[in-house]
């Protein structure tokens, strides 16, 4: 029978294997040896989002925006990264929604930016009757407008608004009028990254007082009364009543300066159109009142009150503001500015509920 090798290979294969399996174990050997938990470190700091600080939102082309942009926008190192990639496997964006497509672009994402996806014309399918819609050319750098006097095609225009939100706008617009910040981000085609952006170059107009038949009283007034205050928006129509609760009514109309988010040039306007009756004003018995009903008016501080309670378990109450002055649980000026809430005994008025 033949052999199948001849003396000569058999020595070079006994030769080969051993030097193979040297060469094996040394790059084995050689070989740095895997890290989990640098691995994961490295994967946290890619997955880490932007610093909120430090986002612009601002119009771009997913065709050809750049990473140093995305990250701007507020996208992660890894959703850049995935995205550019996607883009560099030869997906051209026809349109905004195929931005989903890409798997690291999540909705919630997707909703984020999809105010600022402008498709430009080299890549966008669009027909003729669209074309000037979502689909346009560079935005125009934006400059300070007026809201009451502002187009559709300039909101377009400089890329805060799709055509057919800009005409929706401009519909809310003229309907409602816009006198502030508050009522432009009440348009439901106002996001908040669109009215931040916008507010820079905003132009309110000055609203104008509507003639009434008599001053409002605030003490007394319900919600829809204090809405048409002139000066007076539906978010500071609710600040204004919960300090009313807190304060227990107004004694003078200018305690209106204390209500956060009445602006200095609204209080004015607000002045002219308001009166208070302090009979109206409900009373807290100091000698009686539980410590939530004494910790819940603006006037008195948590040190006032820990004196307070202290002082009223010792003493059992007072007869007259002067005694708190004279305890140092007060001081004059905080005594009265307190006075016309307190009542020292249960028959003098109002009880605290």
């Amino acid at each position: 029978m033949a052999r199948l090798f001849s003396d000569r290979e058999i020595r070079a294969v006994a030769v080969f294997l051993p030097l193979a399996g040297l060469l094996i174990v040394a790059l084995l050997l050689l070989r740095p040896k895997a890290d989990p938990e640098a691995a994961r470190q490295i994967e946290r700091e890619f997955e880490q989002p932007v610093d909120p600080d430090s986002i612009v939102m601002h119009p771009f082309d997913p065709n050809t925006v750049t990473f140093d942009e995305l990250r701007k926008l507020g996208l992660s190192k890894y959703e850049a990264v995935s995205l550019l990639k996607y883009r560099a496997g030869g997906k051209v964006f026809r349109i905004p929604e195929e931005l989903t497509l890409c798997y690291a672009i999540s909705d919630s994402l997707y909703r984020r930016l999809e105010p600022w996806i402008r498709i430009g014309r080299k890549y966008a399918i669009a027909p003729r009757e669209y074309r000037s819609g979502r689909i346009i050319a560079d935005p125009l750098p934006a400059q300070p407008f007026r809201i009451d006097t502002v187009t559709a095609r300039y909101l377009q225009a400089i890329g805060a608004l799709s055509k057919r939100q800009a005409e929706s706008f401009i519909r809310w617009r003229d309907l409602s009028g816009i006198y502030d910040m508050e009522e432009l981000r009440a348009c439901y085609v106002i996001t908040d990254s669109v009215a931040a952006a916008l507010e820079p170059y905003v132009i309110f107009p000055e609203r104008k007082a509507h003639p009434i038949d008599e001053p409002v009283e605030i003490n007394t007034a319900d919600s829809a009364t204090l809405r048409s205050v002139v000066g007076i928006g539906e978010k500071t129509v609710v600040t204004i009543l919960n300090y009313r609760e807190r304060l227990g009514g107004f004694v003078r109309v200018e305690q209106l300066a204390e209500v956060p988010g009445v602006t200095e040039s609204n209080y004015e306007k607000i002045l002219k159109q308001i009166y208070c009756d302090s009979c109206k004003i409900r009373k807290i018995d100091i000698n009686f009142a539980s410590q939530k009903t004494l910790g819940l008016h603006p006037y008195i501080t948590a040190p006032m009150l820990r004196k307070i309670l202290r002082q009223r378990q010792l003493k059992g109450g007072w007869s007259t503001a002067e005694e708190l002055i004279e305890q140092n649980i007060m001081t004059r000026k905080e005594a009265e500015r307190l006075a016309p809430y307190l009542q020292f005994g249960s028959d003098s008025g109002t009880t605290d509920k």
